[in-house]
């Protein structure tokens, strides 16, 4: 069963081509590039040094191979965060919801 960001973008063209040359973009630029390269680099040498890399993602923040659904599920960098469904509205600064303690 597709979720609902497929299901989205299967019913709308349009958008799923935004998204498609957004996303290009985004791959190529100079931080994508050289994270891509430096993950493509470790991969090659963990090969190299016979070292089961099979659903494996290079973290770069633990700096070591971890599994990709860990990797892709992080807080932080490069992973996803979650969203704060208690208040619609958001200021610059974020979610409202946040109040810093004093």
């Amino acid at each position: 069963m597709a979720g609902k960001t497929a299901t989205y973008y299967k019913n709308n063209p349009k958008s799923y081509a935004k998204k498609k040359k957004k996303d290009a973009k985004d791959g190529k630029s100079k931080v994508r590039t050289r994270k891509r390269v430096e993950c493509n680099q470790k991969r090659r040498e963990a090969k190299h040094n016979n070292i089961d890399v099979s659903g494996k993602d290079f973290d770069h923040a633990t700096n070591s191979f971890v599994d990709s659904s860990v990797n892709r599920g992080r807080k932080g960098e490069g992973g996803r965060k979650k969203k704060c469904r208690a208040v619609k509205k958001k200021t610059r600064r974020g979610c409202r919801c946040r109040k810093k303690s004093k």
